[in-house]
């Protein structure tokens, strides 16, 4: 009888990572602001001990920090309890030669409605703040603090490195 092998399979990439040098690391970085910046919409994913979310939304990613305005729905019931979230950016598939992707590990919290930072976004995405107060709830805005990056580009393997980079973010970095 079959039996499957979740740890080799879970290993999979670190066991390849030797295959290819890695990047230096701020052309690393460099790599993956440019691919934040090239998009504006994850898929978000929150858990806790009774469920788990997935959630397609827009971000801005503004000083090293990734900024999500949402009316409410499932993941808030998740974060309530568990404030660590994974997020996916990614192309559309086009093939195994031309995969490009971001796994994000990070910490998320809730921004107080109308404080300074909330005001920051509200201008940097230049939404009148009338038009929040006039709603019966103002928006809810999850700020999401990247621990780590897992880079997934099909091009490197053309410039000599291994198509998987993996980044920690530092604390001094935000």
């Amino acid at each position: 009888m079959w039996e499957m092998d979740y740890d080799a399979a879970a290993r999979y990439w670190d066991d390849k990572s030797t295959a290819a040098p890695l990047m230096i690391t701020g052309e690393l970085k460099a790599r993956i602001d440019k691919f934040i910046s090239a998009h504006n919409t994850c898929a978000l994913a929150t858990a806790s001990s009774d469920m788990v979310r997935c959630t397609p939304i827009e971000y801005n990613y503004l000083d090293g920090i990734f900024y999500l305005f949402s009316e409410g729905g499932c993941k808030f019931r998740a974060l309530k309890d568990n404030k660590l979230v994974g997020m996916a950016i990614y192309e559309s598939y086009g093939g195994f030669g031309n995969l490009k992707s971001l796994q994000i590990k990070g910490r998320a919290g809730i921004i107080e409605p109308f404080c300074e930072e909330y005001m920051k976004m509200l201008e940097y995405k230049k939404i009148p703040v009338e038009t929040i107060r006039k709603m019966p709830q103002p928006m809810n805005l999850i700020k999401i603090i990247p621990e780590s990056f897992d880079y997934l580009d099909s091009d490197l393997k053309k410039e000599g490195f291994n198509i998987r980079q993996h980044y920690e973010q530092k604390d001094d970095e935000i």
